[in-house]
C-alpha cells in the first residue's frame, strides 16, 4: 500500500499545470463573451463567443511575464465564435489576456 501512495503522490506534479489567467476586456458596447483555458503549462487559448447582431474584430494580447507578448488577430461573425491561441517558450506561471474588439 505504501509503494502505490507513493508512486501516486510523484506522478501528482506531472498532470497538474492550472495556472490563473487575467482577462482585460474592451469590447465597446459589442455583447461578447470569453472563456479562458490553460490548455498547456506552455500554451494559452481564449474562445470568444459572439452574441450580438454585428460582426466583430477582436485584437488578442497574450502575456507571460518577460516573454515578448503574443497578439493574435480574430475577425468573429454574429452569432459564432473563435479561438486564439498563443504558444510560450517558457512555463507559464501567470497569463495575462487582453481582448479589445470593435464593430466591423
Amino acid at each position: 500500500m505504501k509503494k502505490i501512495c507513493c508512486v501516486v503522490l510523484a506522478l501528482l506534479p506531472l498532470t497538474a499545470f492550472a495556472y490563473p489567467i487575467d482577462v482585460e476586456k474592451h469590447l465597446n458596447g459589442l455583447s461578447i463573451d470569453y472563456t479562458a483555458y490553460d490548455t498547456d503549462a506552455d500554451i494559452g487559448s481564449i474562445q470568444v463567443n459572439n452574441y450580438g447582431g454585428t460582426d466583430a474584430a477582436c485584437t488578442v494580447v497574450f502575456r507571460n511575464g518577460p516573454e515578448a507578448p503574443r497578439t493574435r488577430k480574430i475577425e468573429v461573425a454574429a452569432g459564432k465564435f473563435k479561438n486564439a491561441t498563443a504558444k510560450f517558450n517558457r512555463n507559464i506561471i501567470k497569463l495575462r489576456i487582453t481582448l479589445t474588439c470593435q464593430p466591423k
